[in-house]
């Protein structure tokens, strides 16, 4: 073997130790969420994350056998301090679009949801076009898919912007809202409640690839690849092995995971 042949082979095998090496080792995972977002994440009375995003995102650590972390962060912020290393991936029924793929990385969708209207029943709403909610007052939570719907096409609405789905929901309920707009499945938890008793659900869900996306996925810097690969492995196997499909019966009478 040449001299040059021995240093070439030398440096290669001292690139693949170097990477080897550098390869983060996740024995801890630590996932943000939102915490206020019913019935998916939200914090209980004795100050525990409950809810459809937890248990999935408990499930993925068993699978990893890592340790789960979790990280209450704001929705509006909840990228940037991902960015910030606060936590390692968001787990808080993020919708994979175009626009977040520009920031950031998704594993592989976990349910689907469509947005929804909702109106008080007396209102015999049936026409929730542009043209027949203009003039009316319309909310939502700010920073989400629905926001982007109706900022986009509801412009002669008033349309009102909440920090939560929750206060979007009790302004509906209280009659200041003539529609409320959320996310398919967080809007029929809340109809199911005695708050909600007021309410339907009024026109056809939104499916809109340009803003439902993808799906709900799992965010990632975009440097961790190696721990996005890891969860999709997870995801697999929870889907496989029937995990899922108990969580998601804890929650909902029907499937959310969607088409493929």
């Amino acid at each position: 073997m040449s001299f040059f042949r021995s240093l070439a082979l030398a440096a290669a095998a001292m690139v693949l130790a170097t990477g080897v090496a550098s390869a983060k080792d996740w024995t801890k995972v630590r996932f943000g969420t939102e915490g206020a977002y019913p019935p998916f994440n939200q914090t209980s009375a004795d100050g525990k994350l409950v809810g459809f995003d937890i248990d999935i995102g408990n499930a993925l650590c068993d699978k990893m056998k890592v340790q789960c972390e979790w990280v209450v962060q704001d929705w509006d912020g909840i990228i940037p301090a991902l960015q910030a290393n606060k936590f390692d991936a968001v787990l808080s029924s993020m919708s994979i679009t175009d626009e977040r793929k520009k920031i950031v990385s998704f594993s592989d969708k976990y349910y689907t949801s469509p947005i929804a209207f909702m109106a008080p029943k007396d209102a015999k709403l049936t026409d929730i076009s542009p043209a027949s909610l203009a003039g009316k007052t319309i909310g939502t939570q700010s920073s989400t898919i629905s926001a982007n719907y109706l900022q986009d096409l509801y412009g002669k609405s008033d349309v009102k912007l909440y920090p939560t789905q929750d206060e979007a929901n009790l302004e509906l309920g209280n009659g200041r809202l003539d529609v409320a707009v959320a996310d398919k499945f967080v809007a029929y938890q809340w109809l199911q409640t005695d708050a909600g008793k007021c309410c339907d659900f009024v026109g056809k869900d939104v499916t809109e690839q340009k803003y439902v996306g993808d799906g709900i996925g799992i965010a990632f810097r975009k440097d961790d690849e190696g721990l996005k690969d890891k969860v999709n492995k997870a995801l697999a196997e929870i889907r496989a092995d029937g995990t899922y499909a108990k969580i998601n019966a804890k929650y909902f009478p029907f499937s959310i995971y969607g088409d493929k």
